[in-house]
């Protein structure tokens, strides 16, 4: 049976890393650095850490994915390879999906790999129910990774393309940021319920997902 063309995509992108593991180090590198400053400068008490660790944790996450989400469309320019995939038969969306999933597998690896560092710098025992993290991390991944791949596709050919990325992508993903920051510290804090938190951002995923796909196609041949 033939593959679907976004899981091609998908398994060519995560071959790519795992041989050059460029993006995972970067990330990492990053969120581990932003994670022990905070630490470091605001020297947080059990309580008061609970009140900025999921603040902390959104904005580390997203500082670091931009690191990534640069490099996102840089190896298909190499050899013409994102020409060579302009004139392919395969949709534009496949594209897309591929490169989304494979990203976002990268993000979420790094927050794996931080979650047991931000745990002990932070001395943090959730007094909520901790398992909604792991519905909320995603969420907010996702709707970063979208966005991003989205806009660094828009913004490949541009000379100031590391700029212009975080300026396109930050504004629009305000509301999901507020959303994982809120619901996070919901969860951590155990003052309130993160539902609503986490159906904002469940409804930012389907809408902005919807959007990037249909408008990808555009994209992608507009910016040849």
């Amino acid at each position: 049976m033939r593959q679907p063309y976004f899981l091609i995509h998908l398994a060519k992108d995560l071959r790519l890393e795992w041989r050059s593991k460029d993006a995972i180090n970067s990330m990492l590198f990053f969120a581990v650095l932003v994670v022990v400053l905070f630490s470091l400068a605001f020297d947080p008490t059990r309580e008061a850490s609970r009140q900025i660790a999921g603040g902390i944790l959104c904005v580390a996450t997203m500082f670091a994915a931009v690191s990534a989400l640069n490099q996102a469309w840089a190896r298909e320019l190499r050899h013409q390879v994102l020409d060579a995939q302009r004139m392919a038969s395969a949709p534009g969306a496949a594209l897309f999906l591929g490169k989304v999933l494979a990203n976002f597998i990268f993000v979420m690896a790094v927050e794996i790999l931080l979650a047991p560092l931000f745990v002990v710098f932070y001395n943090l025992h959730p007094l909520g129910n901790a398992w909604l993290l792991g519905l909320v991390m995603p969420l907010g991944t996702w709707a970063l990774i979208v966005n991003g791949v989205f806009f660094a596709a828009l913004s490949i050919r541009t000379r100031s393309r590391e700029l212009l990325l975080p300026l396109l992508l930050f504004p629009i993903f305000i509301p999901a940021l507020l959303g994982m920051v809120l619901s996070a510290n919901a969860i951590l804090t155990g003052d309130s319920d993160p539902g609503l938190w986490i159906k904002l951002l469940a409804g930012y995923d389907i809408i902005f997902t919807t959007i990037s796909l249909l408008l990808f196609e555009v994209i992608l041949h507009a910016e040849g």
